[in-house]
């Protein structure tokens, strides 16, 4: 399915360990990992003039005319004294499932029956969510075939895993990819019902009788037309029946926003992909931010913040602007203020604290040339007062990692800017960090597979695992060990875009995603559909 909204065309710099041709790329910002891929493949600095002739990735060769908080992007380098250590040096990494090489095709097996042959192929941006009894679910995600060019394929498919057994089922959807949405009529479960393939769309949740709910994201509508999408869908595990519960079964459409702070039948997000979403305590739904292709063939991002009542149906638009591109008032680190806000943004992560506060990291957005900027900074919001706290990262864009010492957490640590990363929280509160696209200890840009914890106690990150730098492949490689057996030495490839979950003994399960496997592949970076289990 070709992207519909332009051409533009990317001069890849030789790669000795790609052995796929320099690709024709419609309009990259659909689906913006979709364009990093690319760029990972690059090994350059920000100020590098091997850049030219790349202008719609990020051309990070040029001064950044946006930034965080409105400031000038910074230029100096961040510490480098965090070296790259042993691949999964104090590492608690598992290699479960799947294959240690990208580009694995799906084994679907029969509809609704498990088995230990069945696996779903490599794909990235999809969604997760975990049921009462303990059960990892996926959904959809993306896969690009680029020789010839870049058609991307997106997947409606819903798998089951059982992490006791190991047994994946695939449970709903189509075996193929760019499958329409079949809506049914508005609030009412069928068993023909489903979304169409789609890809990006973080924003989901689970509510308190168990259904998983998703939100928009890039995909395919039931017209078969590609776009960024606002419906809202529910399935419920138990009678494994989705039930289209909002927004539009067309793609491209605009945001109802109302009044701020007061609830409507009629308002509703406008279409979009890399949400970020949490659930507060009553129950509701939230989400922010995004980004959008706007009917020009801009890129756009989004800082809105939305709060859906799941009994009454309604949204409410609840802070951030209702137009696009906003930038970040940060205000002072670690003080709330009602006028701070963090700007528009994409592929970002999200946690809960045991407070019910909503935290958030990172993403990239567009500057006015199209060249992305990367972002590190750390926000806090207090559902109870409406405000916004930064507090940690940089309020400009582009930031180096500080890695300082493994294992040892300092005041001076962050994480580089990035987006499409993982994130959870373990059992003592911790906010944890996983890879995604962006930049290493060197400021050098590629995927990444570093590891962080942040206390929100003391405020500080540690990095744990991984490596500190993207390396001379553009992403460490994956050391995968012995399948279902733990070493020391064991640690997932640089990557992006992944999905995660957490199993009852508190131990991340991660899934897949754009990156990097073995260091014998060829290709060097694919889709990926591994499976592996970290215990802190």
């Amino acid at each position: 399915m070709e992207h519909p909204l332009g051409i533009f065309f990317l001069k890849l710099l030789p790669n000795p360990d790609m052995d796929r041709p320099p690709p024709v790329v419609s309009n990259i910002y659909e689906l913006h990992e979709v364009f990093y891929m690319f760029a990972s493949r690059l090994s350059f600095k920000k100020g590098s003039a091997a850049l030219l002739g790349l202008p719609v990735i990020f051309a990070l060769s040029i001064p950044l005319l946006l930034t965080a908080c409105g400031g000038k992007a910074s230029s100096t380098p961040g510490s480098t004294s965090g070296s790259t250590p042993t691949p999964g040096a104090a590492s608690r990494w598992t290699w479960m499932g799947g294959n240690n090489a990208p580009g694995a095709s799906g084994v679907y097996g029969t509809q609704g029956v498990p088995s230990t042959s069945n696996v779903p192929g490599g794909r990235f941006g999809s969604v997760s969510w975990q049921d009462s009894s303990g059960d990892f679910w996926l959904f959809g995600g993306m896969v690009v075939n680029m020789p010839g060019g870049v058609t991307a394929y997106y997947l409606n498919d819903l798998w089951e895993l059982n992490p006791a057994t190991k047994e994946w089922t695939w449970m709903s959807g189509s075996k193929n990819a760019n499958a329409p949405g079949v809506y049914g009529t508005l609030g009412t479960a069928a068993a023909s019902n489903v979304p169409g393939g789609r890809s990006s769309s973080f924003a989901s949740w689970t509510d308190r009788s168990g259904n998983f709910w998703l939100f928009g994201g890039y995909g395919v509508d039931s017209t078969g037309t590609l776009g960024n999408l606002n419906d809202l869908w529910e399935f419920n595990p138990t009678n494994k029946a989705w039930t289209w519960m909002g927004g539009s079964n067309t793609a491209n459409a605009k945001g109802v926003y109302g009044t701020l702070g007061t609830p409507a039948a009629s308002n509703v997000p406008g279409g979009r992909t890399g949400s970020v979403s949490w659930i507060d305590s009553s129950g509701n739904f939230w989400l922010f931010g995004g980004g959008f292709i706007s009917t020009t063939g801009t890129s756009d991002t989004l800082n809105d913040l939305w709060e859906f009542n799941p009994t009454n149906k309604e949204w409410t638009w609840m802070s951030g602007s209702n137009t696009a591109n906003a930038t970040s008032v940060c205000g002072t680190l670690g003080t709330a203020a009602a006028s701070n806000v963090p700007g528009g943004r994409a592929g970002s992560v999200s946690w809960i604290d045991s407070s019910g506060n909503f935290w958030l990291f990172g993403g990239s957005y567009p500057d006015s040339t199209g060249a992305y900027s990367f972002l590190n900074d750390l926000w806090e919001f207090n559902p109870a007062t409406k405000e916004w706290t930064w507090m940690s990262g940089s309020n400009t864009a582009n930031a180096t990692g500080v890695y300082g010492t493994l294992g040892t957490a300092a005041a001076s640590n962050v994480p580089g800017g990035r987006f499409g990363s993982v994130s959870w929280i373990d059992s003592s509160g911790n906010l944890w960090l996983f890879g995604g696209g962006g930049f290493d200890s060197t400021g050098t840009s590629g995927q990444l597979n570093d590891l962080w914890e942040f206390n929100p106690t003391t405020r500080e990150w540690t990095w744990v695992s991984g490596a500190s730098t993207v390396g001379g492949g553009y992403a460490q490689p994956g050391v995968y060990g012995t399948l279902d057996t733990l070493a020391p030495g064991n640690v997932p490839g640089g990557r992006q875009n992944s999905v995660s979950w957490i199993d009852s003994s508190g131990n991340l399960w991660l899934f897949g995603g754009y990156g990097a496997g073995s260091i014998n592949d060829t290709p060097r970076f694919g889709e990926l559909n591994d499976l592996w289990r970290y215990q802190p």
